[in-house]
């Protein structure tokens, strides 16, 4: 069995920073894709930015140059390093990857279960 636990959420005031971690456990033979998405109070869950495991990344035309995600492949972690945080950054943010486990199923979709990060005043 693979988790995702998520870390560093919180509040922060606008224009401030923050450090999302993600580290996953279990019986993993190799992280494909890890990604972080969000949640905005009663919106729907859209994606923030990927990264591959050669370190290719991608990103939201809403974080573009303010959010940095990065992952250490040793650790099984992937991290978002968010700057110049808005209001409208206010959101639950989920970790997610694509897992290949040890008992042979194949690839898994993993999720976290999301951390709470609030950008207000």
């Amino acid at each position: 069995q693979v988790q995702l636990v998520e870390s560093g959420g919180g509040l922060v005031q606008p224009g401030g920073s923050l450090r999302l971690s993600c580290a996953a456990s279990g019986s993993i033979v190799s992280i494909f894709r890890m990604a972080w998405y969000r949640q905005p109070p009663e919106k729907q869950r859209d994606l923030v930015a990927t990264v591959t495991i050669a370190g290719s990344t991608n990103y939201a035309d809403s974080v573009k140059g303010r959010f940095t995600i990065s992952r250490d492949n040793s650790k099984n972690t992937a991290y978002l390093q968010m700057n110049s945080l808005k209001p409208e950054d206010t959101a639950v943010y989920y970790c997610y990857a694509d897992v290949m486990t040890r008992d042979g199923t194949g690839v898994l979709g993993i999720w976290g279960q999301g951390t709470l990060v609030t950008v207000s005043t």
